[in-house]
C-alpha cells in the first residue's frame, strides 16, 4: 500500500506545471516564478535597495617594467567536436517549444491621439501586425487563453501598452527532457575521452 500512496505522490509532483510570468505595464516589468498556483516576484526584488555610489580609490600607477608579457590569444576548441553539442543544444529547443504551454496571453495596446484619421491608420496596422505575429506564436507554442486588444484613446497624449505572458511547462516534462539530452551530452563527452585514449569508438 505505502508503494501506491509513494507513486501517486510522484505523479502528483510530475505534473506540477513551472515556468514564468511576464508583465509589463505603467509600473515596468516584472518577473514571477510560477510553480503551480503559487508564484514568487523574481524581479523586481522587495528588498532591493539603492546602493549607495562608492568613492572612486586612485589606483596606484603600476611600474613600468623593462619586459611587457605579449597578450595571452585565446584559443577555441575544435569544431568537430563543437558541432554535436549544437545539434543537441537545437534538438532540445525543439522539444522543448513543443512542450512549453503559454496558459496565459495578454495584450492590451492603447493608441493615443487627437486626430481621428491619424488613429485609424494606426490602428489598423496595429491589428494587421497582430495578424502576423499570432500565426507565428501558435507554430511554437500551443496558447490556452489568450486576451487581444487594440483602442484608440482621443484623450492621452502618449500610446501605451500592457502584456501578460504566462508560459509553464510541467516538471515530469522538464526531468524528461533533462535526463534524454543529459545522457547524449554524456555519450558526446565520453566519446571524445576514448579518442583522445586511442580506443575505438563505437
Amino acid at each position: 500500500m505505502g508503494w501506491l500512496i509513494a507513486l501517486g505522490v510522484v505523479a502528483l509532483i510530475a505534473v506540477i506545471p513551472l515556468g514564468v510570468g511576464v508583465v509589463y505595464d505603467q509600473a515596468g516589468a516584472a518577473v514571477r516564478l510560477l510553480i503551480g498556483p503559487a508564484s514568487f516576484l523574481l524581479y523586481p526584488s522587495k528588498n532591493k535597495k539603492e546602493k549607495l555610489p562608492k568613492k572612486k580609490q586612485e589606483k596606484p600607477t603600476p611600474k613600468k617594467t623593462a619586459q611587457t608579457q605579449p597578450q595571452q590569444e585565446k584559443k577555441g576548441g575544435l569544431l568537430s567536436d563543437f558541432m554535436p553539442l549544437v545539434k543537441i543544444a537545437v534538438d532540445f529547443l525543439g522539444d522543448l517549444r513543443r512542450k512549453l504551454r503559454v496558459n496565459k496571453l495578454e495584450l492590451k495596446l492603447t493608441l493615443a491621439g487627437d486626430d481621428p484619421c491619424d488613429l485609424a491608420v494606426n490602428y489598423g496596422r496595429a491589428w494587421a501586425a497582430v495578424g502576423n505575429i499570432m500565426p507565428q506564436l501558435e507554430r511554437f507554442f500551443v496558447i490556452k487563453k489568450r486576451d487581444i486588444d487594440v483602442q484608440c484613446d482621443f484623450v492621452e497624449t502618449r500610446t501605451t501598452v500592457y502584456v501578460r505572458l504566462d508560459i509553464t511547462i510541467t516538471l515530469g516534462r522538464l526531468l524528461s527532457l533533462a535526463a534524454r539530452y543529459g545522457i547524449r551530452v554524456l555519450r558526446v563527452f565520453l566519446k571524445k575521452a576514448e579518442i583522445k585514449k586511442g580506443g575505438a569508438v563505437k
